[in-house]
């Protein structure tokens, strides 16, 4: 079986939190509660493109203060962020009230028809993303779909995956920004030289 045309794996499960009052249950439509009022408040909106990668391991666009809840329901411990710009004073601040650690690598912003991803900062990234003491961890851009795509897609490679579902995921995030570099970089994206860090129980061993 090539490479190209395997079949694609079991979709991952996506997260989701619903809160319900329960007061709320036994209203009537035409009547609200002070915890209805408040439900706004208490809403978990995850930032866009959210996806769980795998165990430990989450994807999005970039969060803003909206999202910040939520992403306390994820007990973070890195987050991995792809763009050059600095990171926003307001976002620092949140991520240094609840002990998250930034790993910043900032790969430049670009459109086709060619783009020059640097291998260096990817594997750099793939390298703090296996390793299992930084997990779980979020890795983003602005909107969650080209870096984005291009790391997550590299650390499929590294799985095993086939590039059909390698690019068949890429997809569903770009969905109509879906860019050739960006699937040809991830098709000779060389995995060889990464090594998974041990795990945390490797350590408390030795």
């Amino acid at each position: 079986m090539s490479i190209y045309d395997c079949q694609p794996p079991m979709c991952l499960k996506r997260i989701r939190k619903t809160l319900v009052s329960p007061a709320a249950a036994d209203m009537p439509p035409e009547r609200t509660s002070t915890a209805d009022i408040n439900d706004e408040e208490n809403l978990f909106v995850p930032p866009l493109n959210f996806s769980m990668v795998d165990y430990g391991i989450f994807r999005s666009g970039f969060p803003d203060t909206a999202n910040f809840p939520f992403l306390k329901t994820l007990g973070l411990r890195s987050i991995i962020y792809l763009c050059p710009e600095p990171y926003p004073e307001v976002n620092l601040q949140f991520l240094n009230a609840n002990g998250i650690r930034l790993f910043q690598f900032g790969v430049e912003g670009s459109k086709e028809p060619f783009v020059n991803i640097p291998d260096d900062l990817v594997c750099r990234a793939l390298e703090v993303l296996l390793d299992e003491r930084n997990r779980p961890l979020l890795i983003h851009c602005k909107r969650g779909k080209h870096r984005t795509g291009c790391v997550v897609g590299c650390f499929r490679k590294w799985q095993n995956w086939c590039l059909a579902s390698i690019f068949d995921e890429y997809l569903r995030f770009a969905a109509d920004k879906a860019r050739v570099s960006d699937q040809r970089f991830m098709e000779l994206f060389d995995v060889s030289g990464i090594k998974q860090i041990p795990s945390q129980d490797s350590y408390l061993k030795s």
